[in-house]
């Protein structure tokens, strides 16, 4: 008998297990949990005096970016943002540090979630080679520490299962409907005015954004607003007016974002020269961060 060696870029995964999906102690299970995974404060306020929101939102855009060019695990970007999130709502971090920071949780998080981890040397290209393999390896273990090695941490998307296939909605959308789950959740992960909300919250509310965004609220009353938003919050034992808050806050940050996609397009045009001049490999230029 012959053995044949079939490697292939084709990353091959699992199918859902319905033993788990639908057995409600594991959703009761990850509901009760999910605490632990929060940080422990508003950071802002009361840790960080170097680092602003502003940054936050700048280093989190690119390593979304990165996670998104090396099309790494769709949890890879949510979870390295709770680790980052974790860090800094315990130990005060200078702002020159922070793009370092977002390095090592997405190193962190791919090696935990993704079946090719993200290699020190691809991380630090991405900074530009602002910092180096051995600064990353050596902050692992800084991150590690603070965290007490507790990185298996409650996401959001560890939801979207359990909540999908508990809503009467149609077959035939289903896929479409996780895309876009998933989209409104990386899209919660830059905001840090949601960082507080629990996971089942923002997973929550990401499926409700999605089921309106696509319409299907018009075409099948069982999937009207309100109603959609009291089946979600019986789901995962929910306040129906925190839940129809916090989907309302998402949709805001939708709407900001795409504005600030728009303003950055029009610079995008305006700056063209200078950017040819200056060109960076990192997506996203953070290097103001660092100043």
């Amino acid at each position: 008998m012959e053995l044949l060696c079939l490697e292939s870029d084709r990353v091959v995964r699992a199918a859902p297990d319905p033993a788990i999906l639908h057995d409600e102690r594991v959703l009761q299970s990850l509901l009760t949990t999910e605490e632990r995974s929060l940080p422990q404060c508003s950071y802002f306020q009361c840790v960080q005096q170097d680092i602003q929101p502003c940054m936050r939102r700048l280093v989190a855009g690119w390593m979304h970016e990165v996670c998104e060019e090396e099309k790494t695990n769709e949890d890879v970007f949510p979870l390295a943002i709770n680790y980052l999130d974790r860090f800094l709502s315990i130990k005060p971090t200078r702002k020159c540090y922070l793009q370092l920071l977002g390095a090592v949780c997405m190193f962190l998080a791919s090696k935990l979630k993704d079946n090719r981890p993200l290699s020190a040397e691809t991380l630090c290209m991405y900074t530009d080679n602002s910092i180096t393999p051995r600064e990353l390896l050596d902050w692992e273990l800084v991150v590690l520490g603070k965290l007490k090695w507790n990185i298996a941490s409650v996401i959001p998307n560890d939801f979207i299962e359990h909540i999908v296939r508990r809503l009467p909605l149609p077959k035939e959308k289903l896929s479409l409907i996780r895309k876009h789950t998933q989209t409104f959740i990386a899209l919660c992960a830059t905001d840090f005015s949601l960082a507080m909300n629990p996971p089942s919250m923002i997973a929550t509310g990401s499926v409700g954004a999605a089921v309106c965004g696509l319409q299907l609220d018009q075409t099948d009353e069982t999937l009207s607003r309100d109603y959609l938003t009291v089946l979600l919050a019986k789901i995962t034992n929910t306040e129906v007016d925190c839940l129809r808050e916090c989907q309302e806050q998402i949709e805001r940050v939708l709407v900001s974002s795409l504005q600030s996609g728009d303003q950055e397009s029009g610079l995008r045009a305006g700056s063209k020269a200078r950017e040819q001049q200056d060109q960076s490999s990192t997506p996203t230029d953070v290097r103001d961060v660092n100043l």
